[in-house]
């Protein structure tokens, strides 16, 4: 490969000066815009309505509370899914827009969600 050749490659090729950077606008990834206009975009359409139910299928039987359809964008989900975590005093986490609350506290999900506002649903058996 001839130096003439690299040309083609836009710009900057490797800098360890500013540490990741984004691909789309070529800002440091702390800088960039591009994944917050993203985020921010990406709140789920759906029919308003929280889903809450309780699983065991991949757990080695333990019972996960999981909460569906909170038409929320992924910050403000992650900061729904701590607070509903703190009043049911135990941990979880929030995977693809679906927050999972470890052991079965539906009912406590669902009467903290409707105290908030939501109009909430129990899904499953």
């Amino acid at each position: 490969m001839r130096l003439s050749d690299l040309g083609g490659l836009g710009g900057l090729v490797y800098s360890t000066d500013a540490g990741r950077m984004c691909p789309d606008c070529r800002k440091p990834v702390g800088q960039c815009s591009c994944a917050a206009d993203r985020a921010a975009a990406a709140v789920p359409a759906g029919d308003g309505i929280v889903r809450v139910s309780r699983e065991t299928k991949g757990r080695g039987g333990k019972a996960v509370t999981l909460v569906k359809g909170a038409p929320l964008p992924a910050a403000e989900l992650a900061q729904l899914g701590k607070q509903l975590k703190a009043a049911c005093g135990t941990g979880g986490t929030v995977k693809d827009g679906v927050i999972e609350v470890q052991g079965d506290h539906v009912e406590r999900v669902m009467q903290a969600l409707q105290a908030q506002g939501y109009k909430v649903k129990r899904a499953g058996g």
